[in-house]
């Protein structure tokens, strides 16, 4: 594994860690979340970098199209959390409740 890429499996696993381990406020789930696609977005430009081929060339475009989207589905819910419950914690938000 060369160092490239311990480097971006490295930024993903911790991503991925804040979002197992910090899951308090939905502000920073969604934050570990666009950390991991970052990492994923980065490591897949790589990949098709060392590959030379053009077939693979818009999958990195088409995942931060995805991110994007995410992204702002994410903004949305929690502008639609914060204004209905008054915090964004997940400790308040319940199935039944919403």
């Amino acid at each position: 594994m060369t160092p490239v890429q311990f480097t971006f499996s490295t930024a993903f696993l911790l991503g991925l860690a804040g979002l197992a381990f910090h899951r308090m406020h939905l502000l920073s789930a969604l934050l570990c979340l666009e950390g991991m696609m970052l990492s994923l977005f980065l490591a897949l430009s790589l990949w098709t970098l060392e590959l030379n081929t053009t077939s693979f060339s818009a999958a990195p475009m088409l995942l931060l199209a995805f991110s994007a989207c995410e992204a702002s589905a994410g903004l949305a819910l929690l502008v639609a959390t914060a204004r209905t419950h008054g915090t964004d914690q997940l400790q308040s938000l319940n199935l039944l409740q919403c």
